[in-house]
C-alpha cells in the first residue's frame, strides 16, 4: 500500500470564498454612506439649537439698536439703547443685587460637598431616601416654591417669625423689608440649587478610589486630612461644574423673585434683578429695543464670567 507524502509544495492553497469579499463598488458606497450617516442623527439637534437659541439671539441683537412704536413698527436709534443704560440707575443696582444672589447661591455648594461626603460613607443606611429627600426642591417649580416660602416669610403669621416671637423677638417682614429682602430670596434659591449640586458632588464622590482612602487611614491620616487632602482635590472637576451652573442660573432670576415679592412690593425697586427690569421693560413699559439691550447685557456678563472661570480653572481644578 503506498502512501502519498503531501509536501507544502503539493498542499493545495484554499481559496476565498468570494461572497466574502466586499467588491470595489460596495466599498465605495459603504464609505459613502457613512459619511453622511452620522450627521443625520445631527441634525435635529443643530436644527433645534439655531432656531431657539442662536436665531432668538441674533434678533435681540438687531432688536436692542431699534426703538418699538407703541402700535408696532420699530425704527433703528443706533446705540441709544445701550447709552441709556450707562445714565439708567437701576441697572447698577440690579447687577449687584443678582451679583449678592448669586455669590449667596454659591455658598451652597460647600455645604453640598460636606452632606455628600457624609451621605455617601460606606454603610450608611436609606442613603438613596436623603439625596431623593435633597433633590426634590430642585425639581419642584419655582412657582410653588416661592409661594410656599412667602408665607413662612410671612411677619405676621409666618412660623419663622412664631418661633422669634417665644424668645420676645420681633420678626421683620422678611420680603418687604429692603435690608432683608434679598437675602430672603437668596436663601431660599440656596435651598433650591442644593439637591442639585449635592447630586453631581455624589457622583464625583463615587468615582474616587476607595484605596486612597484605605491607603491614607494605613498612613495614620484621620478624616478630616483625608476629606482635606483627598476628597476636595479630586472633587474640583464636579465643583467647578457646579459652579459654572450656579453662577449662570443665578443671573437669571426672576420667577422666584416675582412670586416671593411681587410686583407691588415696596422693596422690589432695591431688590429687582436684571432679568426683572428685563421683563419690566419688555411687557410693562413696552420699551422692547431697551429690553433687548438689557439682554444683551445680561448675556454679556455670563458670558465672561463663564470665560474668567474656564481661564482661572487650571489654577485650582485637578483633572486625574
Amino acid at each position: 500500500m503506498k502512501t502519498q507524502t503531501l509536501t507544502p509544495e503539493s498542499t493545495p492553497a484554499p481559496t476565498p470564498s468570494r461572497a466574502a469579499e466586499p467588491t470595489e463598488d460596495r466599498r465605495k458606497g459603504r464609505s459613502k454612506s457613512d459619511g453622511w450617516w452620522p450627521w443625520l442623527f445631527v441634525v435635529p439637534t443643530v436644527v433645534g439649537i439655531g432656531v431657539f437659541y442662536l436665531w432668538p439671539i441674533v434678533q435681540t441683537f438687531y432688536y436692542s439698536f431699534t426703538k418699538w412704536g407703541v402700535f408696532g413698527g420699530t425704527k433703528f436709534i443706533g446705540l441709544d439703547n445701550y447709552l441709556r443704560m450707562f445714565t439708567d440707575s437701576t441697572i447698577p443696582q440690579s447687577i449687584l443685587n443678582t451679583l449678592i444672589y448669586t455669590v449667596v447661591v454659591l455658598l451652597g455648594i460647600p455645604i453640598a460637598v460636606i452632606l455628600a461626603s457624609l451621605i455617601e460613607r460606606p454603610g450608611l443606611r436609606f442613603a438613596a431616601l436623603y439625596r431623593t429627600l435633597y433633590f426634590i426642591p430642585y425639581i419642584t417649580m419655582p412657582a410653588a416654591v416661592g409661594i410656599v416660602w412667602r408665607l413662612i416669610y410671612n411677619g405676621d403669621f409666618g412660623p419663622i417669625n412664631w418661633f422669634l416671637g417665644l424668645f420676645g423677638i420681633q420678626g421683620p417682614y422678611w420680603t418687604s423689608t429692603p435690608g432683608f429682602a434679598l437675602l430672603a430670596v437668596a436663601t431660599v434659591g440656596l435651598w433650591m440649587s442644593l439637591g442639585f449640586n449635592l447630586i453631581i458632588i455624589s457622583a464625583g464622590l463615587r468615582e474616587i478610589p476607595r484605596e486612597l482612602f484605605e491607603a491614607a487611614e494605613m498612613d495614620g491620616a484621620g478624616r478630616v486630612r483625608q476629606f482635606v487632602g483627598i476628597t476636595v482635590p479630586l472633587l474640583t472637576p464636579s465643583i467647578f461644574f457646579v459652579t459654572i451652573v450656579t453662577v449662570i442660573s443665578g443671573f437669571q432670576l426672576f420667577d422666584l423673585l416675582y412670586v416671593m415679592m411681587g410686583k407691588a412690593n415696596l422693596a422690589m425697586p432695591q431688590t429687582q434683578s436684571l432679568v426683572y427690569i428685563f421683563y419690566n421693560q419688555a411687557f410693562l413699559q413696552n420699551d422692547k429695543g431697551y429690553a433687548a439691550a438689557i439682554g444683551i447685557l445680561i448675556l454679556a456678563i455670563i458670558a465672561l464670567l463663564t470665560a474668567f472661570q474656564f481661564r482661572i480653572q487650571k489654577r485650582w481644578v485637578n483633572y486625574v
